[in-house]
């Protein structure tokens, strides 16, 4: 399984993201995730990725929290979870996406 972050450098949420994927990675004992990170430094790299805003976390090339939405925007993103609105997934979230695409 490939995991990919793809992030802004105005946006240090991508950190928390990276520690989250390799916890929910762990938890599934996923020893074939590989996971690299992406730094996006113009509005013509985000459109030539599927990039939500940072971080967006890409599994096997597909966000794992599709939104309907690309932006080519240099912007966080925010995702909503049962304890409101947050940087990043929780691990629990990133759990069921890794289920979601084996």
């Amino acid at each position: 399984m490939r995991v990919e972050i793809l992030h802004i450098e105005q946006c240090p949420n991508w950190v928390d993201a990276e520690t989250r994927v390799h916890q929910a990675s762990a938890m599934l004992q996923r020893a074939d995730a590989s996971m690299t990170a992406r730094l996006l430094r113009t509005s013509a790299e985000a459109a030539a990725v599927p990039f939500a805003g940072s971080p967006t976390i890409l599994i096997g090339g597909v966000d794992a929290f599709p939104t309907g939405g690309r932006t080519t925007q240099i912007a966080c993103r925010v995702f909503s979870s049962d304890q409101g609105l947050s940087g990043v997934p929780t691990v629990p979230a990133l759990v069921e996406a890794f289920q979601a695409h084996p």
